[in-house]
């Protein structure tokens, strides 16, 4: 499992993941990229409260995509099981 040391936000960090590094750097990105957002938006906040909203943030975005993930898997199994009937229905069986 690669180890990673990372400047993220003015903060060092050193973990280890299973992620790659395009990975790895990707989520920095967000995070800074999400950080800046949150700093140009409004009264000036501490370092903690703004990175508990973003963190806030990145939980509801990520409750958001296991909905859709869960409502299209749904989907799949509900087209699959007409697809299966209209098989059925063609084959005779």
């Amino acid at each position: 499992m690669p180890s990673y040391t990372l400047s993220v936000l003015d903060l060092e960090v050193s973990f280890k993941a299973q992620a790659d590094h395009e990975r790895v750097q990707a989520a920095k990105e967000l995070l800074e990229d999400r950080y800046k957002e949150l700093t140009q938006h409004g009264r000036r906040l501490s370092k903690e409260k703004l990175l508990t909203f973003l963190a806030l943030g990145l939980a509801d975005d990520l409750l958001q995509n296991k909905e859709e993930l869960a409502d299209l898997m749904e989907r799949l199994a509900n087209l699959d099981a007409k697809i299966d009937q209209a098989e059925a229905l063609t084959t005779g069986v």
